[in-house]
């Protein structure tokens, strides 16, 4: 591969942890500033401790994203992101919604967004994938340590 291709790859890759870490960032942030709407869909779900659950969703989804931001152990971030993503998408994101008392369009409509979000979690854990294999480029801390 040529030096050129080389370090139009590594921009690629830079870009592509750039878009996939603010995702996370921005998610987890919050998460940690109030946990509550994140604990309720734990609760939801069924699943114990709900909030400390949420305390730790937003940990890794922040300490995660700047791995993959900074391009440090991005194999190991990206693998982990990956299926940090399938599982949200199949616990919290697979069927339909039902607020009561909520109008059957409007939980339709909300159904619909779900599916969205499922499909969304489902293409980011591919992004996520591919990060893994292909690494974080040399614009990175895994480039720049070898």
């Amino acid at each position: 591969m040529s030096a050129t291709n080389s370090n139009t790859n590594s921009l690629i890759l830079l870009g592509a942890r750039v878009l996939l870490a603010a995702m996370f960032l921005l998610a987890g942030f919050p998460k940690l500033i109030d946990p509550s709407g994140t604990s309720g869909m734990i609760a939801g779900a069924g699943l114990p401790a709900a909030t400390a659950l949420a305390y730790i969703a937003g940990i890794f989804e922040v300490v995660s994203g700047l791995a993959i931001l900074l391009g440090f152990q991005t194999k190991i971030a990206a693998f982990a992101l990956a299926l940090f993503c399938l599982f949200t998408a199949f616990v919290f994101h697979n069927g339909p919604i039902v607020v009561p008392d909520f109008p059957e369009g409007a939980n339709n409509l909300l159904t619909m967004f779900n599916g969205l979000i499922f499909w969304k979690n489902i293409a980011v854990a591919g992004g996520f994938l591919g990060l893994a294999a292909a690494g974080a480029g040399a614009y990175s801390i895994d480039g720049r340590r070898g």
